[in-house]
């Protein structure tokens, strides 16, 4: 168990359930199925057991159940993707998305991607949000607009210079349209990718393949932007080398070209003007590197970089992490039993027709932020079919945070399941079980399990804690010895 020393601090109610469970029969199972989950923060707590039969005489190979565990129950990691609120899945998450992204680099055919992949022309583009406003930044060695110099933590940057001229409802729609947006940028991409190979859509498609990768990123300002990995591939997509005429500077030329083109056009509602929306004019589009050659855009930088922000989300920018919308009615305001002409008579009870579930004024949020989500509460009722009120937590977005084309590289689910397969593989080989590849040893499994709750008591969370602690000290470790046995 971790030093007493660091038990100093705890509260009276955490103290005394971590002396309990350090004093109880099942302290040590306890111990390592919190490991086995990685530090989890709020596992799954499940109840049940399984059998494992030869299918061919009824013979018990092995049994399990949750009987002899602690409490009777076992923990299972909960497999959230953001930081804030597990740190232990998101590691993973961002572990499994490091590895999607930088095969797609450099090629692993035990994944299905060839490594002459790194002779693919490939590029690192970043496609950003318009202005709805002046906010607090640092531009270079100069000061802000406010005549400040601010420091690199400082929490007024990305907060508006005047918050009462900012356009809050432009930039919580952008960030709701933001999907589309994207979608339009990839019809357009390779529409411009064809007008410069002189080709028709149809023969440039029969001839190349445009493969990506991306992840979404809040900027301080709670404005979305992507950061996407794009490249060019032959008629059989990675497994083909591209055509002549497929350079990295036509694909570059081509992005510019897709991401100018886009706009979505938004019809007036009430208080609110019709709106157009763009990509920002801030487009970056930079060539990735296969071995550095000077440039700080190499493969092992750009997977580094998307996995950091595939954990992260609305919360970079000062807003809540969880959802804050009427669960009764989805945000709607709106009964989903009655539905009368008197708007009074089909409100939602749970939350009198206000879309909330909780009180804004009463989070712990950023004031910038809390103003974007309300006004996601209050664009709900004139564009209801956006979900606005459903996603304020997320300042508008709706969109999925990491994303990729079919034939970029592998997928997060079968890196899951290599994994799962190599620990029931190890399990197996303990417990003295037969591979279930082999044709002459068929097993039946048959299991049963409950959903028992989710969570830690307090004692357990501090446990779980420092478990996490010593496991990334661990990671740290081996990656500082790595790197110092690679620089020898």
């Amino acid at each position: 168990m971790t030093d007493t020393a660091t038990m100093a601090g705890l509260d009276p109610a955490t103290l005394t359930d971590v002396l309990r469970l350090a004093g109880s029969d099942g302290f040590d199972l306890l111990q390592e199925q919190i490991r086995r989950t990685g530090g989890c923060t709020d596992p799954i707590r499940l109840m049940g057991s399984t059998v494992t039969r030869d299918a061919a005489t009824g013979h018990v190979l092995h049994t399990y159940s949750t009987d002899t565990e602690p409490g009777g129950i076992l923990r299972v990691a909960c497999g959230n993707r953001r930081a804030s609120r597990c740190p232990a899945c998101a590691w993973t998450y961002a572990g499994d998305t490091y590895h999607l992204i930088r095969v797609g680099l450099v090629g692993d055919p035990a994944k299905g991607t060839p490594h002459t992949i790194r002779d693919h022309p490939r590029v690192f583009a970043t496609l950003t949000a318009p202005s709805f406003g002046p906010v607090h930044n640092r531009p270079g060695n100069r000061p802000c607009r406010c005549g400040t110099s601010h420091a690199e933590d400082a929490p007024e940057l990305g907060t508006p210079l005047d918050p009462e001229s900012y356009d809050y409802a432009g930039a919580v729609l952008w960030n709701n349209y933001v999907p589309e947006l994207w979608r339009y940028f990839t019809i357009y991409l390779r529409r411009e990718i064809a007008r410069r190979a002189g080709l028709t859509q149809k023969e440039a498609h029969a001839e190349s393949r445009v493969s990506f990768g991306k992840v979404a990123e809040y900027q301080k300002r709670g404005a979305v932007h992507f950061h996407a990995v794009i490249r060019f591939d032959g008629p059989d997509g990675p497994d083909s080398p591209p055509p002549a005429w497929a350079t990295l500077d036509l694909l570059t030329d081509a992005i510019r070209a897709a991401a100018g083109r886009v706009a979505i056009d938004i019809a007036p509602a009430e208080d609110q003007p019709a709106r157009t929306l763009t990509w920002g004019t801030q487009l970056d589009v930079r060539p990735i590197r296969s071995f550095g050659e000077g440039s700080e855009i190499t493969e092992q930088a750009v997977a580094s970089y998307v996995a950091k922000y595939a954990t992260k989300a609305a919360e970079i920018s000062g807003a809540a992490d969880t959802p804050v919308h009427c669960r009764k009615c989805r945000g709607s305001g709106r009964s989903a039993v009655y539905d009368r002409a008197d708007s009074s008579l089909s409100r939602c009870t749970g939350c009198h027709g206000t879309g909330l579930g909780e009180d804004l004024a009463r989070l712990e949020i950023s004031e910038h932020a809390r103003r974007l989500m309300a006004a996601c509460i209050d664009l709900q009722v004139l564009y209801p079919e956006r979900q606005l009120a459903r996603w304020a937590h997320m300042l508008g977005f709706r969109g999925h945070f990491s994303t990729k084309s079919r034939r970029y590289s592998t997928t997060l689910s079968e890196l899951r399941q290599v994994r799962a397969d190599y620990r029931a593989a190890q399990q197996r080989a303990a417990l003295g079980l037969p591979d279930p590849d082999d044709e002459e040893a068929t097993t039946l499994t048959l299991a049963h399990w409950v959903y028992a709750g989710h969570g830690h008591t307090p004692g357990e969370s501090w446990l779980a804690a420092n478990i996490r602690r010593d496991i990334q000290h661990n990671r740290e470790t081996a990656r500082e010895e790595l790197a110092a046995m690679e620089g020898a």
